[in-house]
Formats: C-alpha cells, structure tokens, sequence
C-alpha cells in the first residue's frame, strides 16, 4: 500500500515562490474521523493570506501548513467510532482549518456533508466555502428585512454571487459592483443596480445603505463607510484590520465563517436543482494550484476556480 501523498503546501511566509508540491506521508483517520480521497478542491482568497502571513494573527497555524480551504471527494476509509459515511460515498465538505490541497485528507465526519445527486466533484468543490460563508455574512449583521438597502462588493465571485441571491429572495434591494464583463451576470442574479467598477464610483451613486458587504478590501473598504445609513453596518470578509479602519460612530464587523455541514447540504441541493444559480470560473490541475493561488490575489475573476485532480 503506498503510504505517501501530494500535497500543496507551505513552510514559511511569503509571495508565490514559497509554495510547493512535497510528497508527504498519507494521514490515517482516528476515533470520529474519516479517510477521504479528494478529487477536486477549491481555490480561496485565504490561501494567498495565509501564504503571504496576512492574517496570522487573526488565524494563527503552525508551519509547515497544507493550503486549500474546501474540497470534494470519496470515503477511502472510515476510523473508530464512526457511522455517518461508508467507504465509497461521496462527500464535500470545508476543512473548517486548512489542508484541502492533499490526494487524501482526514477530517471529522461531522464536517462533512453527503455530495447531492446531479452535481460532479469538480461543482461541489466550489460550494462549501462560498455557500455558508455568503449566507451567514449576510445575516451576521442581524436579520434580514423588506427593502433593505444592501450594497455588495465583488458581486460576480463566490460569495458575492450567492449574496445576492440570499439578499434578494429576502427581499431586499441589492446594489452590486462588477466589472464591465461581468455587468449582466449578476443582473442575472437579481441585483437592482449593478456598479462598473472600472467606470463608476459607487459612493457617487448609492447613500443610505443599510448593509455593505465588503468581499473586496482595502480601499473598497475605505471608501464604503461613507455610503452607510446613519446606523448601518459593514460586513467585510477581506479585511481582518476592519475595525482599525473604522471611523468614529461608524459600525463595522469582520467575518471569520464557519463550516455548518447542516447548511452546507440545504445550500447545496438548491444549487443542485437549479434554485441557486453558481458558476465555475476556471478549472485547472493539481500541479497548477500554486499558480492559480497567485491568480486569485492578482487577477480579479468571475466564478470559482476549482482544482481537478483527476487532471
């Protein structure tokens, strides 16, 4: 039996050069947890921020650390205690740590969430991170409400897509920034206005803002403080430093998800029978994920990029 792996990892901090494809040795499942081969992850912002020691302090990890926040695959074999899952079923599932870019992973079955008929490895690979995250960024702010006034920054990606569609069937009226590609995407979704990013100023447009949802950072943030109502709130995923940049008698939260295999699997079977729109942006290669990591801090895409091991 070979008792080695790939994996991506990292043995340091720093930029694109300090991630590597090792060969390391397979994990064997304990008391509650399951053995399972993955066949497809996801790529994620948090990736980059962990490489490049963007946010250790807010999620410190010892090195050295196997990236990837998400993946999918098959039950190869099942520890002590466990009864949830059989060898040869298929799962998904958020790491709720790291460690999604291996050939195998251990991971307590608790996690995990059973792969709904009609969708591939390579489709739900791209769901446990954005689904949950999406879902509860936008209420972590409280409940949601008719015409709420709702802004959401980096509208065509993972979570944003999803975002708008949550915002939306509550009842809310979404404001949305985009690329010019990416304009009547996520008009598709249901957004009431849709901002080129490239050609507009949102701040010049919108005010009054109930709700701002920053999957953007940085300047985006900064910019946004000034659209709010006078009690509004933003919710950024990007920006652990949130509340430095907070202004006086301004609201602001940042958001650090959660798996919920519960949520998980409700999301999914909606995505499954075409209540909840997704869409892949790019699928690339086990040996590519270090590049496509890069992508993801650089490039700004539409959809998820998802890794198929299979090629």
């Amino acid at each position: 039996m070979n008792n080695v792996q790939r994996a991506v990892l990292i043995r340091d901090y720093g930029g694109a050069e300090i991630t590597e494809i090792a060969t390391i040795e397979k994990p064997i499942p304990e008391s509650g947890q399951v053995l399972v081969r993955v066949q497809a992850a996801g790529i994620n912002g948090i990736d980059w921020k962990v490489r490049e020691g963007n946010v250790k302090r807010a999620f410190p990890l010892p090195l050295p650390i196997i990236l990837g926040a998400e993946m999918a695959g098959v039950i190869e074999a099942v520890g002590p205690n466990t009864s949830r899952f059989r060898v040869g079923d298929r799962v998904m599932g958020a790491m709720g740590r790291l460690g999604a870019f291996a050939e195998f992973v251990v991971i307590s079955e608790s996690s995990l969430s059973p792969t709904p008929e009609g969708l591939s490895d390579v489709q739900v690979a791209a769901l446990p991170v954005a689904v949950v995250s999406a879902w509860n960024s936008l209420h972590y702010a409280g409940p949601l409400y008719p015409d709420q006034k709702i802004l959401i920054h980096g509208a065509a990606g993972g979570l944003g897509s999803y975002a708008v569609q949550y915002a939306k069937k509550a009842g809310a009226k979404v404001f949305a920034t985009a690329g010019k590609a990416d304009l009547s995407f996520v008009q598709s979704l249901g957004a009431d206005e849709v901002i080129n990013y490239h050609t507009q100023r949102f701040e010049d447009i919108v005010r009054d803002i109930d709700l701002v949802l920053d999957y953007v950072g940085g300047e985006v943030l900064d910019r946004s403080w000034q659209v709010l109502a006078t009690d509004g709130t933003v919710i950024s995923t990007a920006s652990p430093d949130i509340l430095v940049r907070m202004p006086p008698n301004r609201r602001g939260l940042w958001f650090m998800n959660q798996p919920n295999p519960e949520l998980l699997e409700k999301l999914a079977i909606e995505v499954s029978n075409g209540t909840l729109q997704f869409r892949i942006g790019q699928v690339v290669s086990f040996t590519d994920i270090p590049n496509a990591i890069e992508r993801n801090r650089t490039v700004s895409g539409t959809g998820k990029v998802v890794a198929d091991f299979s090629i």
